[in-house]
């Protein structure tokens, strides 16, 4: 176990975590030799960059990561080991290497999650369930790719993450993509789904053009069961729905220098308002029993705070810029960054 030992509403699992290496360049060439002005490197995937968000908020959320044994040196050297509890597996960790062009966009380069032995991942599971029992957790949050279960060639079940979850009365929010996504929509089981605007357009199979797509799209969702959709948007900022009310949120324009891990830090950021400020016991009834607009406000001002810090996990939740609040969605306005549906 980590050197953390102060509870934590919230816990945090990684399936498949990765080495970030990032390279800020001036001017990049495709094609040729290029020199980094810089190179940063840190632990992350999904999970561990909510976890490390959470953390600047006076949450200690620990972080459960499978990492390959030949690393052991890893939590050191990337300042983790504080947070994190690793399961050891055999083997070594993907690596993810992001390549930043100074004004210019940015490419991302990740490497397949390794794939797990049953029995690996029945340890994760088993590690997950005494982490979230240990803590006291009301929120799990099983975030990024899943790798491949060896003994079936599919992806690892979390079926069993479920069951144990709903036994302990701990709500799970699901931050995934792809075929995982596709089928986890449909189950239910899920209390938020973090999807952006591509992975929701394949989660229900069609374009998403306007904010009414948006919703009715997340709609779709909560009908499975889903209690909440956080529809991340780019530069349209976020639609929060739930089987009964919708609420859009945007900031203040920022500088954007590297979107990586901006929908992490909008969820964490979520987590984060939503466990510190419940809702009132005389609230007026918005379909859920936590506070959406409270934590949809502060989900979109940390994932604009992230864009414009380097690094692929949110540093600091300093100068927060402006943000707003509206239910009265423009239907019909046009989104900045539509989602087009594209049928494998």
């Amino acid at each position: 176990m980590s050197g953390n030992t102060a509870k934590s509403p919230i816990v945090t699992l990684t399936p498949a975590p990765t080495l970030d290496r990032t390279y800020l360049v001036t001017n990049l060439h495709p094609g040729a030799v290029n020199r980094a002005d810089s190179v940063g490197e840190e632990l992350a995937g999904k999970g561990i960059n909510v976890a490390r968000a959470l953390h600047l908020a006076g949450i200690e959320a620990p972080g459960v990561v499978p990492i390959g044994n030949a690393e052991k040196g890893i939590l050191e050297r990337t300042g983790s080991k504080k947070f994190l509890i690793p399961m050891w597996i055999e083997g070594t960790i993907r690596v993810s290497t992001t390549v930043l062009e100074r004004g210019g966009p940015t490419t991302k380069i990740n490497e397949a999650p390794k794939p797990l032995t049953h029995e690996e991942w029945v340890r994760v599971i088993d590690l997950t369930e005494q982490t979230v029992k240990d803590n006291d957790a009301k929120w799990l949050v099983i975030a990024g790719a899943l790798p491949i279960d060896q003994s079936t060639g599919v992806f690892v079940d979390l079926h069993p993450i479920f069951e144990r979850m709903a036994k302990l009365g701990v709500r799970v929010a699901l931050d995934t993509s792809g075929e995982p996504l596709a089928y986890w929509v449909r189950q239910g089981e899920p209390a938020i789904l973090k999807p952006n605007a591509e992975e929701l357009a394949s989660a229900v199979k069609r374009s998403l053009l306007t904010n009414g797509d948006v919703i009715e799209a997340a709609r779709e969702l909560c009908a499975h069961g889903v209690e909440c959709v956080l529809a991340s948007l780019g530069s349209d900022g976020m639609l929060a729905v739930t089987k009964s009310r919708a609420w859009g949120t945007r900031t203040t324009p920022v500088q954007v220098i590297n979107t990586v891990g901006a929908g992490d830090a909008t969820l964490a950021g979520f987590l984060a308002a939503i466990t510190k400020n419940p809702l009132p016991n005389d609230h007026e009834d918005i379909g859920v029993s936590f506070n959406v607009p409270v934590g949809a406000m502060t989900a979109v001002q940390w994932g604009a705070v992230k864009v414009s810090q380097p690094t692929s996990g949110l540093d600091n939740i300093d100068n927060l810029p402006e943000v707003f609040l509206t239910e009265d969605v423009d239907l019909s306005a046009k989104l900045k960054e539509p989602a087009i549906y594209k049928e494998n």
